[in-house]
């Protein structure tokens, strides 16, 4: 029978299949391949027990993606969330986040929410990502504008949301059912940010072929497995001006005649997400010589 890993607690699956829910273990072969399941996967299993709905994970089909931290299989579309304020917006790991959609083929949605705390702020960051080709949605997520947008958006997709704790994450998904289904963060007042209370990787069904996904772990995003020589490849804006750099194998750094920072100059490109995409680079380039 075929179905699907909608959760994980100490190797314990439940796994949906056929409209019912089974506990499943995973067969031992998996542990000598140093394979193990993860929500999301797609699966083969065989029933043990239909009337306490017991089964075991007899195969795992290819994943089409694959999300190391958390472990996730399968996403088709990434939803980053971020706030104006409480906490601030955080776009130094929204570019990550979208560096790492565009490493693994993914689309992203980008949700500005609260934006009725800080008008301006939301406005330069949607113009900003519109610009270079993203979907953008505005919201309040306490009086769940947009919600059916978005519902449209995550249609027959397995959708992964992310952002920092108290950006409205769980919020917008107990809107998006109707019902809480994720605990929501408290923001704590003393400093500003978002108390994490999501603890594992759980699908939930929104209707059929629909799931949506609440993580824990983005907030501590790394994309080490980019080389630093590589990063302008997955900034959307760049591929256009990169063919105008004098030097083949231009970083975009120190270099003169590059094309990336001609496009600066003349507003094609944000400056801001330019010196972000600086940061990162140094990043990656420092992790590789620690390497050596």
């Amino acid at each position: 029978m075929k179905g699907i890993i909608i959760g994980n607690i100490s190797n314990l699956y439940k796994i949906k299949a056929e409209n019912k829910i089974y506990e499943a273990v995973a067969r031992g072969k998996f542990k000598k391949e140093e394979i193990t399941p993860v929500v999301g996967d797609k699966v083969e299993i065989k029933i043990i027990d239909e009337e306490n709905k017991k089964a075991t994970i007899e195969e795992i089909k290819q994943r089409e993606t694959y999300i190391k931290r958390p472990k996730i299989a399968n996403i088709t579309q990434i939803i980053l969330m971020l706030s104006t304020k409480n906490p601030k917006p955080d776009l130094l790991m929204l570019d990550k986040q979208l560096v790492y959609a565009e490493l693994l083929k993914i689309e992203p949605i980008i949700i500005i929410n609260k934006i009725d705390l800080d008008e301006e702020t939301s406005k330069d960051i949607e113009n900003t990502y519109r610009k270079i080709g993203y979907k953008v949605y505005t919201t309040i997520a306490k009086e769940n504008e947009t919600v059916e947008k978005i519902k449209e958006e995550l249609k027959n997709k397995i959708s992964v949301f992310a952002g920092n704790s108290g950006v409205g994450k769980s919020t917008t998904i107990n809107a998006l059912f109707k019902n809480n289904i994720t605990e929501e963060g408290e923001i704590s007042t003393k400093n500003k940010r978002g108390k994490n209370t999501t603890t594992d990787v759980k699908l939930y069904e929104l209707e059929e072929n629909t799931y949506v996904a609440d993580t824990p772990g983005f907030s501590t995003f790394e994309i080490t497995e980019i080389e630093s020589n590589r990063l302008d490849q997955y900034f959307r804006e760049f591929k256009k001006e990169m063919p105008k750099c004098e030097y083949v194998g231009c970083t975009h750094i120190k270099e003169e005649k590059c094309g990336i920072k001609e496009a600066i100059e003349q507003g094609k490109i944000s400056k801001e997400r330019y010196e972000r995409f600086c940061k990162i680079y140094k990043e990656l380039k420092d992790k590789e010589a620690r390497k050596w």
